[in-house]
């Protein structure tokens, strides 16, 4: 009798056979179960942010992955403990990588939090409200196993992630340049304050700086060329009484940043202000030259730790929000809510007119931060007035030309009345509008703020 014999059967199991054996059993289901939370989940609510523009989180989404590669052997309190640390630690970079703060920046604003009020946001609120949601589904999903054991599928799972890396460098190379602006080693310096030659030789006029929130160098817009400064240029009543110049300056990181560039003449960042005195800083030597050195913000005294080293670079005295609405500024509300800036240069022109010294006054404005909410009190609402272009094809931007249009409108007003004392005055952004989506975020330059110089005849 013959036996007929497949010689196939005695062939060494090929590659694909050993694969296909490994996703017949139960290890694949580990496997999904664990692509589902530590590479979907992790990943899906950034994901759906690639078509509008975001900051680049390659270092995010691998650190997430082989976190639950690690993991996946653990109890189910660890594995979620380690989902919801990776989870916060990957917003928080997120919204630094937004707002171009440092890692150092990002650690000491988290205990500002309760300064702000991220409840007027809309967009805040979003991703309050899809945190929760992926956080309840990845509990769900917890209880499932995700210890797979094949070595073949700890090579797709390692693929995987980087694949999903790839993707996210890929989408984001046209917005290079946009997030995480620090500056490198050996930067050359510039600022507005150095290009423009304010305050190198102060003759008694008074001295007025004014930090602008989130003022940006428009790219490519003509209609926002225009805005930017529009209200000093083309206004008679100031080209007659001040000599205009203007350009644009680097910028790195985020408000203190820029107000350290400013103020102190160097790249660095507040924090390293809390605890040291700095006379070479502008207040200084202002004071030195006999001068009286003035700082005012919008906002609240505690924020950034404002009211604790803006003495140490020299201001010898200083108002907050609780200070300016004291003295009849407004109530604005929004992410951070304060003072109305637009009331504010009235009280900047009573504050030069009743001195009896030279000043140096300094003042950092507020309601421009993103995100700009439709707040009454912002007086945003019919922003068309200001722009129709705006309104229609860039409607967040358009809200915050409002706020520019108001505050510069405010201080067109006093700086030409007759009885404003002769002064200097130089108006400066401190970063880019840091816009979350591509269409808002790539009308500005991304490395640079403007400038003019208002200097009295």
């Amino acid at each position: 009798m013959t036996i007929a014999v497949d010689p196939s059967e005695f062939k060494t199991p090929s590659l694909w056979n050993k694969i296909h054996s490994a996703l017949s059993t139960t290890d694949m289901k580990r496997f999904w179960n664990w692509v589902l939370i530590w590479v979907v989940l992790t990943n899906i609510g950034f994901a759906a942010l690639w078509f509008f523009g975001a900051p680049p989180r390659g270092h995010e989404i691998l650190i997430a992955g082989f976190t639950g590669l690690l993991a996946r052997k653990l109890s189910f309190a660890l594995r979620y403990f380690a989902f919801v640390s990776v989870m916060t630690w990957s917003v928080l970079k997120f919204l630094g990588g937004l707002f171009n703060l440092t890692a150092a920046s990002l650690f000491y604003s988290i205990s500002f939090l309760a300064e702000i009020k991220p409840s007027d946001s809309i967009e805040y609120l979003f991703v309050a409200a899809a945190l929760v949601v992926i956080f309840f589904v990845a509990y769900r999903m917890m209880s499932r196993d995700t210890d797979f054991k094949n070595l073949w599928l700890n090579i797709v799972a390692a693929i995987s992630i980087f694949a999903v890396a790839g993707m996210d460098i890929y989408m984001g190379l046209d917005m290079r340049g946009h997030y995480f602006r620090s500056p490198p080693p050996g930067a050359e310096f510039s600022s507005a304050r150095e290009e423009s030659g304010f305050a190198v030789t102060p003759d008694g006029r008074h001295m007025v700086m004014i930090m602008v929130e989130s003022l940006g160098v428009p790219r490519g817009n003509p209609e926002m060329d225009l805005k930017t400064f529009g209200l000093y240029k083309n206004n008679p009543a100031i080209t007659q009484r001040y000599e205009i110049t203007q350009g644009t300056s680097p910028y790195y990181n985020s408000t203190t940043a820029g107000e350290v560039r400013e103020l102190c003449g160097r790249w660095g960042d507040y924090y390293e202000l809390v605890d040291k005195i700095d006379s070479s800083c502008l207040p200084a030597t202002m004071a030195k030259k006999g001068y009286e050195s003035h700082a005012m913000h919008s906002f609240k005294a505690p924020f950034f730790k404002r009211s604790t080293w803006y003495p140490n670079i020299g201001f010898q005295s200083q108002e907050f929000s609780k200070d300016l609405q004291a003295k009849g500024a407004g109530a604005c509300d929004g992410v951070f809510p304060g003072a109305c800036d637009r009331d504010v240069p009235k009280q900047i022109s009573a504050h030069l007119k009743a001195a009896e010294k030279p000043q140096f006054l300094y003042w950092l404005t507020l309601n421009s931060h993103l995100p700009v909410p439709l707040a009454e009190s912002l007086q945003v609402d019919n922003c068309e007035t200001v722009s129709p272009y705006l309104a229609e094809n860039y409607p967040m931007i358009c809200r915050q030309f409002a706020i520019f249009d108001a505050v510069d409108s405010a201080i067109a007003k006093e700086i030409t009345a007759k009885d404003f004392p002769k002064s200097d005055i130089l108006i400066v952004g401190d970063h880019m509008p840091p816009y979350f989506d591509r269409h808002h975020r790539t009308q500005f330059d991304p490395e640079h703020v403007p400038w003019i110089l208002l200097k009295a005849k």
